[in-house]
């Protein structure tokens, strides 16, 4: 029981001394309390998320009992709680001294070391802490992974959480943290492992289905994906999380009207969602139905004006269907809103193409580059507007800056060999489609609209073969 640590028979004695304790608090009493009284009262603070009255209990406790063992670990513990990771390891180098093989001790020290960062260390000390207690090793061993699990070294505590779950076999929620432990390494194939596992003690687990939708859907497993966030809808059909990301899955399998309804139902639970409402309006969008994705994209604006991407979906609507000037404003609003996006950028780019502002769209691709050296898109952009104007050697001064200012970008070699071609200089043109192939030669034939087939050598030509 726990309140025979504490030397107490029944729980009213430890509810006796906080009472106490709490009016000598409210009143400025002055009381005296003996450790394992304090010990409970340190206790009760630290388990109830309350550090501020922990410190206080604490620094009276040192007062009266400034040698005490017992005390001067929780007077660790307490400064872990408030982050003062560095005082907590002083009080436990000084306590090894004076009680050496203390695994509390050690647990206080390991947990220090870890929260600066030094995770060699802290390992080395838990694993001193689990050589100096035969008895304890289940409790040794969940401290040491409820600390490396809140400090998200997810890896580091697998070892000493597959020792746990060996102990504990009867435990599933340790198979659980090495399925959550494993997918946070990376390991996906052993995170589904442990899932199933998990699983089959557990069925009814939402939660569990739910991650193992995530990882479904992170190895490509979409069907199975789908199947997880399906049975964690049947066992709970308020997550909501799980809905969503269902008809996301859907949505980028461009199964759209499947989708829509997914989405439908997500914002009927979650009417406020700004992504949601966005999401469903470009499935709208997708299957033609301009009118209701006009409609949800304005409701998400109606909620919240500052989110970029309504407004963006708003100028792609326009943009699409060819009223590149009705998309200009709402493109320049998510810009002004996040002008660090280079799809807006672009965007806008064509759209001042289309309406024939040729310097307001040269600016938009020289942002969205800027943003993005390997936007293709837009340089395939810029080389036809180059070609366009046939500013092809202008096009060489700026492009050689270019590449001398943000390196190897495969644009930049492509325009390069498509302004050395239409000015002749055809050796030139070669070195720098070679160069292009060489960093990506897939994409060859995108860039491909930019080379003059007339003009291209048969060296030239049998790089594009050796593409298709």
């Amino acid at each position: 029981m726990e309140e025979e640590k504490y030397g107490f028979v029944h729980d009213s004695e430890v509810e006796e001394v906080i009472l106490r304790f709490e009016r000598m608090r409210k009143n400025k009493e002055t009381c005296y309390f003996d450790v394992i009284e304090f010990e409970a009262i340190i206790d009760y603070y630290l388990e109830g998320n309350n550090p501020a009255h922990a410190f206080e209990a604490t620094s009276l406790a040192c007062e009266l009992h400034p040698n005490s063992v017992p005390i001067l670990i929780r007077k660790a513990r307490v400064m872990l709680e408030k982050g003062r990771a560095t005082e907590a390891l002083a009080i436990t180098k000084r306590l090894e001294n004076i009680e050496p093989g203390n695994y509390d001790i050690y647990l206080c020290k390991g947990t220090a070391l870890a929260m600066l960062g030094d995770i060699t260390g802290a390992r080395r000390v838990f694993d001193l802490a689990l050589l100096s207690d035969s008895e304890e090793q289940e409790t040794i061993l969940y401290s040491i992974t409820s600390v490396l699990q809140n400090l998200n070294y997810h890896e580091e505590m697998i070892p000493y959480l597959l020792r746990l779950a060996d102990l504990e076999p009867d435990f599933p929620a340790h198979i659980y943290d090495l399925a959550y432990a494993y997918d946070k390494k990376g390991d996906h194939r052993t995170s589904v492992k442990f899932y199933t596992r998990y699983l089959d003690e557990e069925p009814f687990s939402d939660s569990a289905w739910y991650n193992l939708g995530i990882i479904y859907n992170k190895t490509g497993d979409y069907g199975k994906s789908i199947e997880a966030y399906d049975y964690a809808l049947a066992i709970n059909p308020e997550n909501t999380f799980a809905l969503f990301n269902k008809a996301n899955i859907l949505s980028n399998l461009e199964k759209y009207s499947e989708a829509m309804d997914v989405y439908r139902e997500f914002v009927e639970e979650e009417p406020d969602s700004l992504e949601g409402l966005t999401y469903l309006a470009e499935c709208y969008d997708k299957t033609g139905d301009e009118a209701m994705a006009r409609k949800y994209y304005t409701e998400a604006i109606d909620i919240t004006p500052d989110f970029p991407d309504p407004w963006y979906g708003l100028g792609l609507l326009a943009l699409t269907r060819n009223r590149a000037a009705e998309s200009i404003t709402p493109l320049k609003k998510a810009i002004e809103i996040d002008a660090l996006n280079p799809d807006y950028w672009f965007s806008l780019g064509k759209a001042y193409i289309m309406t024939g502002n040729i310097k307001e769209a040269l600016r938009c691709f020289r942002e969205t580059l800027q943003l993005d050296g390997y936007y293709d898109e837009a340089w395939i952009e810029i080389g036809i507007l180059v070609m366009m104007t046939g500013s092809y050697r202008g096009a060489i001064r700026i492009l050689k800056k270019v590449r001398r200012i943000s390196g190897d970008l495969p644009g930049v070699y492509f325009l390069l060999a498509s302004s050395f071609l239409h000015t002749g200089n055809l050796t030139d043109a070669a070195r720098a489609l070679v160069k292009a192939s060489r960093l990506d030669n897939e994409l060859l034939e995108e860039y491909a609209v930019l080379l003059p087939e007339e003009k291209l050598t048969n060296a030239m030509k049998r790089l594009f073969r050796k593409t298709n």
